[in-house]
């Protein structure tokens, strides 16, 4: 990461703005994702951190939306102007198979979660359970890095910096583990209530 670009970017008046803009257009159709500048901007004001990583997911969220609406009204040809086509079939198995696990997963971890919102749309997932695994996979992501940076502040630079795809597919997995492990623990909860 270029540091001292993106702290030029963070002390900016409009660093909030080209924060919020970053995170909805990354969820849309841009590659560049706003974690660099989160991290750029938290470590200028920790204190305010948390409250980047809130912007970031909101934002994102909202450009996730937005990316489920395009992929509901136009459809598949949108996505292979984006991607290549074996890539969106590979994409749609993936999704078929895990549906919102698969939106939580991409939300939270470095896979391109804008394919997964507007492949959302061109499917039709239900909307809540789309919005609910989207809330949660980037407040994940972003938040848990708003809470890193307030707790170490600039002692946590050069890890981020290093290690930041590592730290997001493995807290991908964990959260992908506790989901299930809680799905689990009320299955078996309830099967014990029928039998009774």
């Amino acid at each position: 990461m270029e540091w001292t670009f993106l702290e030029r970017f963070a002390e900016s008046e409009w660093s909030l703005f080209i924060l919020a803009s970053m995170s909805f257009v990354e969820s849309v159709f841009s590659p560049i994702p706003p974690d660099p500048l989160l991290i750029a901007m938290g470590l200028l004001s920790t204190n305010q951190a948390i409250f980047f990583g809130v912007i970031c997911t909101l934002f994102s969220v909202l450009g996730a939306v937005f990316g489920y609406g395009l992929g509901k009204w136009f459809g598949k040809p949108l996505l292979s102007k984006m991607i290549s086509e074996s890539l969106v079939e590979k994409t749609e198995g993936f999704f078929n198979r895990y549906g919102v696990w698969a939106i939580l997963i991409a939300a939270f971890t470095p896979i391109p979660y804008k394919v997964f919102a507007i492949l959302s749309g061109v499917l039709q997932l239900d909307m809540k359970k789309f919005l609910i695994a989207s809330l949660i996979g980037r407040g994940g992501r972003f938040i848990t890095l708003g809470v890193l940076i307030a707790m170490f502040g600039d002692d946590v630079r050069d890890f981020l910096e290093n290690e930041f795809q590592t730290i997001t597919i493995l807290g991908g997995a964990f959260l992908v583990l506790t989901l299930i492990a809680t799905w689990a623990y009320f299955w078996i909860k309830s099967r014990k209530t029928q039998v009774s």
